[in-house]
């Protein structure tokens, strides 16, 4: 490869440079709000780079936290935006894996009660994973008049727009037997729409334990990406736009890793973090910062 770039620099890179780590990568992971697209907007460059980067042989996977759709509608809003040759094996979402953990990983033996929405029910759904029926609730009612099932061996919290302190107090309820397995669908706090980090810590704290963490900056993401389609981490480069999530996930997984400043996080935070003595903030630096995704279609195009 030539030039030698370096790791953990946070280095503005374009043209030849960027076009030589993209070569030295089988698989490109990209985030999908803020990177891919803006809401109903695909960034500029953006479907132009999948295109080019699959006609090149690379292996692209997007990687989302979003757990309020299911893979299908993932797809229908790629193709939507433009995207004629996205799949759904593409995609990984923070409900999808959670399904897989259960499923393939953890080797669920029961149901799972389910604080979520409708993109959970429906990845669950797909993979075979039982799970207890949503069920009417009468105005008033607390938890001695609700019995709870006896097979449940697993509780996911996701984002649940009718979440309750009945949901919480059920969830408590199965998560006082040590054994019954408690994760959550991703760990994001700030987001008004999808995020499911304040209801998991919540729940945290009623019960004195810690969920375990699908999406990312945990590695699970990853691992079941590698489990799928054997993907090599020193193969493999992570594309996203926050520092606290996809670049600590990339991180965390030995990837190398790419800013674009199109969505969240901002150049002058990633030099804060490359300054910092916590360790968690100096692994939040990305090895190269781009302006945006259409850096990829200068370079691939090169």
């Amino acid at each position: 490869m030539a030039g030698a770039l370096s790791s953990r620099g946070c280095i503005k890179i374009r043209g030849p440079q960027l076009r030589d780590l993209l070569d030295s990568k089988c698989n490109i992971l990209f985030d999908c709000d803020g990177v891919i697209w803006e809401g109903e907007k695909a960034i500029p460059g953006a479907i132009e780079v999948v295109s080019l980067l699959k006609k090149h042989g690379k292996n692209v996977f997007f990687v989302t936290n979003n757990c309020t759709r299911p893979r299908d509608s993932y797809v229908q809003k790629f193709t939507r935006l433009g995207f004629t040759d996205v799949q759904k094996r593409d995609i990984f979402s923070s409900a999808y894996c959670s399904a897989v953990y259960l499923k393939d990983f953890a080797n669920l033996q029961g149901k799972v009660f389910v604080i979520g929405g409708d993109g959970v029910y429906k990845e669950l759904r797909e993979a075979g994973v039982s799970f207890v029926e949503s069920e009417p609730e009468t105005p008033g009612m607390t938890i001695s008049d609700c019995p709870l099932h006896t097979d449940v061996r697993a509780v996911l919290v996701a984002y649940d727009e009718d979440f309750n302190f009945l949901k919480l107090a059920k969830a408590c309820c199965y998560l006082r037997d040590s054994e019954c397995l408690f994760i959550a669908s991703d760990p994001d706090p700030w987001h008004p729409v999808r995020g499911s980090g304040s209801l998991t810590a919540a729940l945290e704290t009623a019960t004195n334990r810690k969920a375990t963490v699908m999406g990312k900056p945990s590695r699970f993401m990853f691992e079941c990406i590698t489990s799928q389609c054997g993907a090599d981490a020193a193969q493999s480069l992570m594309v996203g736009d926050r520092l606290e999530t996809d670049i600590l996930f990339g991180a965390n997984c030995g990837l190398s890793t790419v800013l674009t400043l199109t969505g969240v996080s901002r150049i002058e935070e990633a030099q804060a973090n490359l300054e910092s003595d916590c360790p968690e903030k100096q692994n939040a630096v990305p090895d190269y910062v781009v302006d945006s995704i259409g850096d990829f279609l200068l370079a691939l195009k090169a």
